[in-house]
């Protein structure tokens, strides 16, 4: 497939995009010291603006309910923009993050923007004037990625570098679940005999929620997009896994422009970034209720900050040893991990797919 690419927007390497709900069709995109840029759907440059404090620009997200907001985070602060008009800061939520942010989610009325940091910590603020409404500590390390589930305005998911993916109510300061994607892969690696084997650990680095509501998505380290269904009372119905990059998984989102919900966009650590249609996953559908699902994972592992910190500082690196037949499965496709909750897999890959040069950014480094 033809890439086109869009160039002259940055001098600095590209951190974030994000892409505006209104017919304009409008994109912007951050970069390191403080760049940001809003382009058309042509990929032609509107306007620039380098932010004041110079530090990275870590996230972009565009208020549904106001066309003329754009939220961007750049160190401990969010800044909101005119995407229309940049030349300056709107206002500014100093403190918004207790440290660097790392992702900015809205949700569908623009009420609550959903804060993620450094130090392991999710903050919801209150919009407008940015009041600090909620504070969610239960990631153990860095949490990476936040999403608020469509429909459901009071309900949002993170992701951390602890590897655990958490579903939360507003009403309350505890997680409704926890998935534990270390626990995840080392049962499976149990069930399919790979016990010794030697693995990349499944560090989140970005989640997805399908305009459903229902449906999440997680790309994480081990190279897998990680699957979620939500069932009724909030309950994890389902998981699974997609084998969808040979090295690490950084970036998952779901289409919502295309026929059905259920398209994923994702990008990873080999360069390379594909679309894949998940409606007949067996995650995502809902027939066959009489086989087994999977149960939500509550267990805890000792010290589990000290052990994601030390498998975030030395990653292995039998990763970039991959032979030229594991890319050739990403990219033609021709298998779905069988994971915990699926009885079968799913034999189809990624409907396109194409290299992008550089590794895909994965958020906090």
């Amino acid at each position: 497939m033809a890439s086109r690419q869009w160039c002259e927007g940055h001098s600095t390497p590209v951190l974030c995009v994000g892409a505006s709900w209104g017919p304009e069709g409008l994109l912007a995109s951050g970069s390191e010291e403080g760049e940001v840029t809003v382009w058309n759907q042509e990929g032609t440059v509107l306007a620039s603006l380098r932010l004041p404090s110079g530090d990275d620009v870590t996230s972009a997200v565009f208020s549904p309910a106001a066309p003329g907001l754009l939220y961007v985070s750049h160190g401990e602060t969010v800044s909101v923009l005119d995407p229309r008009s940049l030349k300056g800061a709107v206002e500014e939520l100093q403190g918004a993050g207790e440290e660097e942010i790392n992702s900015l989610a809205l949700n569908e009325t623009g009420s609550a923007l959903a804060v993620a940091d450094d130090s392991g910590v999710v903050r919801v603020l209150g919009l407008p004037g940015g009041q600090v409404n909620r504070t969610l500590r239960r990631h153990t390390n860095i949490v990476s990625s936040v999403a608020f589930r469509p429909l459901r305005p009071n309900n949002l998911v993170s992701a951390g570098l602890d590897m655990q993916v958490m579903l939360w109510s507003l009403q309350k300061t505890r997680p409704v679940w926890t998935l534990n994607l270390q626990e995840v892969a080392e049962e499976e690696e149990a069930h399919q005999h790979k016990a010794g084997q030697l693995f990349n650990p499944p560090l989140a680095h970005c989640v997805s929620v399908a305009s459903c509501g229902n449906v999440l998505a997680c790309a994480a380290e081990d190279g897998r997009v990680h699957l979620m269904r939500v069932g009724s009372g909030s309950k994890l119905d389902r998981q699974g896994a997609i084998k969808a990059h040979s090295q690490g998984a950084s970036q998952a989102h779901f289409l919502s422009f295309l026929p059905h919900p259920y398209w994923l966009a994702t990008g990873g650590n080999d360069g390379m970034v594909a679309l894949w249609d998940l409606s007949q996953n067996p995650v995502v559908t809902v027939e066959d209720k009489g086989k087994p699902q999977a149960a939500p994972v509550h267990r805890r592992r000792p010290n589990a900050r000290a052990k994601a910190k030390l498998q975030a500082q030395a990653k292995p690196q039998q990763a970039k040893e991959e032979t030229k037949k594991e890319r050739e499965e990403v990219e033609e496709g021709s298998s779905v991990d069988q994971s915990p909750g699926t009885e079968e897999a799913l034999k189809s890959g990624p409907k396109l797919s194409f290299s992008h040069g550089d590794k895909v950014h994965a958020g906090p480094r």
